[in-house]
């Protein structure tokens, strides 16, 4: 890419597309394009062709998606998949129309099979049933992957599909019932902390920054602890979802970050799969740490870098989701990046990052 080449990131104020856009600046790119979504619904065809026609994007990276934890997944089942289908087809089919030179797709490792073989490489992609809780996610993004793939293989366009582990970071949603196990994690270990040593008035800041159910601050104690308790969130205990046994992996979003610009700088879809091949298929890249820990360990984990001293329990009632899904990120490496931020970093940094944007509001 060239620094002053006309760069689109969708989805440029969230969890990925904001560490992308501060990655691309960081490097020296000086002509970077985004849209908040007040400014440009995805969803609508027409914008977003009226967009392409006055912007003219060079290349793109397609971070703007609909997302969430096992809660959002399992109650938005219908939103998961046709809200990220339209995204993927609108940006997709304009960025071909209009000639973008390349595009970056940001997937999820949700794709794999439920059962799938650990770790995870790029083709067991398609070869066994998927997680029931996630499915209509991980449709939509093997439809993203596929539609990659396939415009490169008809049209000879230069898109890339990257398959990234959980990810957490700067910017995260911390929706108590939308987010993503990690920082909804550090959420509750942190109100609960606050109300196990009583402090009200960060407990009020909190809830007047990211209001949940329409209680904010401004509610009564009574409100308030009513409201936290049915998130499993009290002064003497934190209650989370299913057993704590599943593993999982997590990558630092601003690594996730660097490794999109890496890609898209360095990776050319001849690259992404092995020169000769009849079936051309699978040429998504993994985007990983190849290191996992279990729910109860990170939680563990979370309680300790916050001082929580009240108790950690588990509802075994709820569902745990896929037990396993640990990336094989070798052919990444083979191309050149690795990570450098493990998990016991990244929990401290995404910790400090929320206090820092709790109290200063």
């Amino acid at each position: 890419m060239e620094k002053d080449a006309r760069i689109y990131v969708a989805g440029h104020r969230g969890l990925v597309g904001s560490a992308i856009w501060n990655n691309l600046q960081q490097k020296g790119y000086t002509h970077l394009i985004g849209r908040t979504h007040k400014e440009l619904d995805l969803l609508d065809g027409e914008a977003v062709r009226r967009f392409f026609d006055e912007e003219q994007p060079e290349y793109v990276f397609l971070a703007a998606a609909f997302v969430g934890g096992i809660m959002a997944n399992s109650l938005y089942r219908a939103d998961f998949i046709y809200k990220n289908l339209q995204i993927q087809q609108n940006v997709i089919g304009e960025s071909y129309r209009h000639g973008v030179k390349k595009l970056l797709f940001l997937g999820s490792t949700c794709i794999y099979p439920r059962e799938a073989p650990q770790p995870m490489k790029e083709e067991v992609l398609l070869t066994s049933p998927l997680e029931y809780t996630n499915e209509p996610y991980a449709i939509a993004k093997i439809a993203g992957l596929k539609m990659c793939e396939s415009f490169n293989l008809q049209y000879g366009t230069n898109y890339i599909a990257v398959m990234p582990t959980n990810l957490y970071g700067p910017n995260d949603n911390f929706d108590l019932e939308r987010s993503h196990v990690l920082p909804a994690m550090i959420r509750k270990v942190y109100l609960a902390h606050c109300l196990k040593e009583n402090r009200w008035e960060d407990v009020r800041r909190d809830l007047d920054l990211r209001p949940v159910e329409g209680v904010s601050g401004a509610n009564s104690d009574e409100e308030i602890l009513r409201l936290l308790a049915k998130y499993g969130i009290t002064s003497e205990e934190i209650r989370l979802w299913g057993t704590g046994t599943p593993l999982r992996e997590f990558l630092w979003s601003e690594e996730m970050a660097d490794a999109s610009v890496f890609v898209m700088e360095h990776v050319d879809f001849k690259d992404t799969y092995r020169s000769g091949e009849k079936d051309i298929r699978n040429c998504h890249i993994n985007i990983g740490t190849g290191k996992e820990i279990t729910i109860r360990q990170l939680a563990e984990l979370i309680v300790k870098t916050i001082g929580y001293q009240g108790r950690l329990t588990f509802d075994a009632t709820k569902p745990d989701g896929t037990m396993r899904k640990l990336t094989d990120p070798s052919k990444l490496h083979a191309l050149g990046w690795h990570h450098q931020i493990d998990i016991e970093e990244g929990v401290q940094r995404m910790y400090d990052w929320y206090l820092q944007h709790t109290s200063q509001k």
